[in-house]
């Protein structure tokens, strides 16, 4: 039930070898970024946290996520309106950071 969210293949050859490192644990319903912020976040600080979790991952953790998401629920955190986009397209970094590593 918990892990990085699954996104587009289409978004594979767009991550950083970094942001890639998500892939390292089983996809999820929920996850440290969508407790976090979820849509209303970057892109960017959702990658990083997807990562955080794969760095700082345990049964603890799970639970903690697990009821931050129902508690998320009940009150309707982070919940989007109908007819509105709630994130863009992730249009990828991995360029720049080819560059940055130059």
């Amino acid at each position: 039930l918990v892990g990085p969210r699954p996104l587009l293949n289409d978004y594979i050859v767009l991550y950083s070898e970094q942001q890639a490192r998500r892939h390292e644990v089983k996809p999820g319903v929920t996850g440290w970024a969508q407790i976090n912020g979820r849509n209303a976040i970057s892109w960017e600080r959702k990658l990083n946290l997807d990562v955080w979790y794969v760095d700082n991952e345990s049964f603890l953790l799970d639970l903690r996520i697990l009821f931050q998401t129902l508690f998320n629920v009940i009150i309707g955190k982070g919940v989007t309106q109908q007819g509105h986009v709630s994130m863009g397209r992730f249009k990828g970094n991995r360029d720049q950071n080819l560059l940055e590593k130059s």
